[in-house]
């Protein structure tokens, strides 16, 4: 009896800890980190000292206390096309099949990327470069399978290229394999270190080696490359458009917490639950902050900031609370004050859209889709639209 008692007392201890929060009454008080006050207490007025003072230090605040390190050394990188230039959709397009092998150190890693080109293209085209962290079935590059998580079909008639890579050729998305891609094999010592990369940073270093190969591709507009992922995907996406200023835009689809919704505001997933479940994802600095978010010397509004004066896209699912959707916009509007750095107004609105009422301006795009927890033809035309825009 005081066995199942004290089992019981356990419960009851832990259990909150774990509880997620759907209840915008029960969201507590609080302070947003200031994006343009550096850590010294100075304010930052133009965008010279944003890029030259503020930017680097909110960067690595990002890096040290949540994302890891990016290693940018490596010894060579080759490529190589297992399929090129093969007609597919009734014609309309042309298939690439690209392998981005990288050396370091004398060990390798291969980068398998599926590419669709426009046929019909009379100049390099802009591509949206998905970071898939769903089965490989979704880019099947022989069209046998379609999904609306990657419409392909739906990309070219509008006449853009689409690519993709598979999260699990730099690293495993598994607690226990994580590392055996690109950290063991490339970068072993970000393993030994509280701020080493790892699981996200992997695939963040992996869609900067992608954007390696398309400044060679002459088919493709390296300038116009949009970065697109969704869930764990859309954090991905969101730093390494931070880390790799050549993307020209990124979007963020669901991605939630440590994505584009707020971490102060602990609703749905929190940060304890990311650590608990995910541990492999984010560097061991941040389990330090598990039920501590107000203890975070930045915020995710500071993440995308990071991305200016580029257009962010976030998106949530009206079903999908897990992710935040009211967290998510006010992490873009409170992005806001760095692209005013630049001259440059958001277009939102001061509270939310309703369900399945996008806001799409040049620079940032939101919006709220009916419906559960992914990425639909419905999202992917509302991104066409924004890429658009610029």
């Amino acid at each position: 009896m005081k066995r199942i008692t004290l089992f019981c007392l356990l419960l009851i201890t832990c259990y909150p800890a774990l509880a997620q929060n759907y209840d915008e009454a029960k969201v507590p008080h609080y302070t947003l980190p200031d994006v343009l006050k550096t850590t010294s207490g100075k304010t930052i007025r133009n965008e010279e000292k944003w890029e030259k003072l503020r930017r680097p230090e909110v960067l690595k605040l990002f890096e040290d206390h949540i994302y890891g390190q990016m290693p940018t050394d490596y010894d060579s990188i080759r490529y190589a096309l297992t399929e090129d230039d093969q007609p597919l959709m009734n014609g309309k397009a042309v298939l690439k099949q690209v392998g981005v092998t990288v050396f370091r150190k004398g060990k390798s890693v291969l980068i398998n990327v599926v590419l669709f080109v426009p046929t019909q293209a009379r100049k390099p085209v802009p591509v949206f470069l998905l970071i898939n962290n769903r089965g490989k079935e979704n880019t099947d590059p022989t069209r046998a399978k379609k999904s609306e998580f990657w419409p392909a079909e739906m990309v070219i008639d509008s006449g853009f290229a689409i690519a993709a890579f598979h999260v699990s050729d730099l690293a495993p998305d598994n607690k226990d394999t994580y590392a055996t891609g690109v950290l063991q094999k490339l970068y072993p010592e970000q393993l030994t270190k509280d701020n080493g990369m790892k699981a996200i940073g992997a695939w963040a270093w992996g869609a900067s080696r992608v954007m390696d190969y398309f400044e060679t591709d002459k088919d493709i507009d390296s300038k116009k490359v949009i970065v697109v992922g969704h869930s764990r995907g859309g954090k991905t996406s969101l730093w390494a458009a931070a880390q790799d200023q050549r993307f020209a835009a990124c979007i963020t689809n669901c991605s939630g917490n440590t994505g584009a919704a707020l971490a102060r505001r602990q609703f749905g997933e929190r940060i304890s639950r990311i650590n608990t479940t995910f541990p492999h994802w984010f560097n061991d600095h941040y389990k330090k902050y598990n039920d501590k978010e107000g203890a975070l010397p930045v915020d995710q509004h500071m993440l995308i900031a990071l991305i200016a004066p580029r257009p962010v896209y976030a998106t949530n699912a009206s079903k999908d609370l897990w992710a935040d959707p009211k967290g998510t916009f006010l992490a873009l509007k409170a992005a806001e004050p760095v692209y005013a750095l630049y001259g440059i107004k958001s277009g939102l609105p001061k509270d939310p859209p309703g369900i399945d009422q996008p806001v799409i301006g040049a620079h940032f795009g939101y919006h709220n889709r009916e419906g559960e927890h992914n990425m639909t033809t419905y999202d992917w035309g509302n991104f066409i639209r924004f890429a658009r825009k610029f």
